[in-house]
């Protein structure tokens, strides 16, 4: 038997979390942008589905340069989402459900229109200027250095007033926060307190690893400052707090990982990465132009993660957020197998060791959006990389369909909450089209349907609250190298539960192990239940089950 010392489980990582993109999750008052109203209207939606805790996209006073990832005022809400009276019932509405509301820490860069940055530009001498990073300009007088934003054109702003240039990693309405300056780091720790008295269950940090910067040496990611940062924010707003946070990095990697979340770093409880995104894109046009998607290549990612905070440290399990496409399109099938391969994923990551999270629509199987013109697009990240990517040659249609693949406007299309018009989203105009296929893809009709996505989702949040096996088991990939199956095992005190997933629209034969064949009982399909495991299993398009083995007692007593 596997007996496994642990620590007690923290609340955290028996939950689910959903990811909620306020702007397009749903319309109360008819302006065509999602709002908070519209969210509480919806609490009880998320509390069916079993969530444990919603992080919110940021809802903070915002130009919406970058919807509202680009903040002007850390202590109020921004009008078209709502008041602080409306946060506050929120809180209190999700709470009285026994769901948290885990707050989008944006705090590697701020908006260009915040108070701080006002003052900032206007004289070298106001102590805010040294809230952000200037240089002088280069000798021909053009930016510092030929660092590019990550939204299009030059990281460097010049600005006439203090004769120098602004650093904007992102862009130009997205000046960085200079975290050097103390005064600073305790504005920021004074705000962070402020949200937790006000109820908050905690924060996912933005872009997180980049606030340690060390810009004069070309330090951006995971800079030399990171660690002792993070370990003085936890000293002086995380300490002692039952809350959970969660620091999204592009740049972390299983090398790094505990850094950020060992038990004994005090600094974050989970690390929020993309490795297996990344994976799939192209070595020199990145996500524009994505490649073939490689299941041993995706698979040795999430294994080589599994490894690497078996023992310490917390994985973040997902495969979609407001960045991303949506995973149906991306990894499954979003046509005749919508439903089942939507199914297949929700089982494979799921059932894996961390905290699942679910981005809105998920549940219901919603997929990418097919634009066809590019003012069609919202995004700043689309919009800004267009103009580059046709100057290199990339024909139009290539690009929009490289977007229509990989582009973050796919995830923010409204919630399809009916087949009504405009999806049940809003009254008006929305901000971004809904897409056509709401009047067969929506909330009303899939939970109508006892076997539909929400209800297959219900049966795996109420597998992770049930089954310590599946929070604190170890993780043993079975078949690392099959191209077209995903199969793990995961083990605790005798209890196991293989997970066998069929990755293709075709029909595949798989050869288990012997050690799993016999009887067992079936924890979740997408398929007809099994009642044993043979030793060559024929497994039907994008199949996917979980089954316990081995143990009358990992039957019925769920450990």
């Amino acid at each position: 038997m596997n007996h496994t010392l642990r620590e007690p489980t923290r609340w955290w990582q028996s939950a689910t979390g959903y990811q909620i993109y306020p702007r397009s999750f749903c319309d109360s008052n008819g302006d065509g942008i999602g709002d908070i109203p519209g969210i509480i209207s919806k609490l009880d939606h998320l509390c069916d589905l079993g969530i444990g805790f919603i992080w919110l996209s940021p809802v903070y006073r915002s130009p919406m340069a970058d919807n509202g990832y680009d903040i002007s005022d850390y202590r109020d809400i921004a009008p078209e989402f709502g008041t602080m009276a409306d946060f506050d019932r929120l809180v209190a509405e999700a709470k009285a459900r026994g769901i948290g509301i885990v707050m989008d820490l944006v705090v590697n860069h701020s908006s260009s229109d915040h108070p701080w940055f006002h003052a900032a530009r206007t004289s070298r001498e106001a102590p805010e200027h040294e809230y952000y990073i200037w240089r002088d300009a280069a000798p021909d007088g053009g930016p510092p250095n030929d660092h590019q934003a990550a939204f299009g054109g030059s990281a460097w702003t010049f600005v006439p007033g203090v004769g120098k240039y602004y650093l904007g990693h992102f862009s130009p309405e997205q000046p960085d926060l200079n975290w050097q300056n103390p005064v600073l780091r305790q504005e920021i720790y004074d705000m962070m307190n402020w949200w937790f008295d006000r109820g908050i269950a905690g924060f996912r940090m933005d872009v997180i690893s980049l606030i340690g910067k060390d810009v004069d040496a070309g330090l951006f990611e995971e800079g030399p400052f990171l660690h002792q940062f993070l370990q003085e924010m936890h000293s002086e707003t995380l300490a002692d707090r039952d809350i959970v946070t969660i620091g999204e990095s592009w740049s972390v990697s299983t090398d790094t990982a505990r850094l950020y979340c060992g038990r004994d770093r005090h600094e974050l409880d989970m690390v929020f990465q993309f490795n297996h995104v990344v994976e799939g894109w192209d070595p020199v046009h990145g996500k524009w132009k994505p490649k073939p998607f490689d299941l041993v290549a995706f698979k040795r990612v999430l294994n080589d993660w599994q490894a690497a905070l078996a023992e310490d440290g917390w994985n973040s399990l997902f495969l979609s957020n407001h960045d991303l496409p949506r995973q149906v399109s991306k990894y499954g099938d979003d046509g005749a197998y919508r439903v089942k391969s939507a199914k297949m994923l929700a089982t494979v990551i799921h059932l894996l060791k961390g905290t699942p999270f679910i981005y809105q629509g998920e549940e219901i199987g919603m997929t990418n959006a097919t634009f066809t013109r590019i003012d069609q697009f919202r995004d700043i990240e689309t919009l800004g990389h267009y103009a580059e990517e046709i100057a290199r040659g990339v024909a139009p249609e290539d690009f929009i369909a490289g977007v229509n693949e990989n582009g973050r406007d796919n995830a923010r299309t409204p919630m399809q909450w009916n087949a009504g018009p405009k999806a049940g989203f809003t009254d008006g105009t929305p901000w971004i089209e809904v897409n056509p296929n709401h009047e067969r893809v929506n909330a009303e009709a899939d939970r109508t349907d006892a076997d539909g996505i929400f209800a297959y989702y219900q049966r795996l949040v109420a597998l992770r609250k049930d089954w310590q096996v599946i929070v604190h088991g170890t993780y043993r990939p079975i078949a690392k190298d099959d191209g077209a199956v995903f199969a793990y095992l995961r083990e605790l005190d005798g209890v196991r539960v293989a997970v066998i997933a069929n990755f293709t629209a075709e029909e595949t034969d798989f050869d288990l192990p012997v050690e799993f064949v016999g009887a067992g009982r079936c924890l979740l399909s997408n398929d007809v239940p099994r009642t044993s495991l043979e030793r060559r299993l024929s497994l039907g398009p994008f199949e996917a089950f979980a089954m316990s083995i081995g143990s009358e007692r990992s039957c019925g007593d769920r450990q």
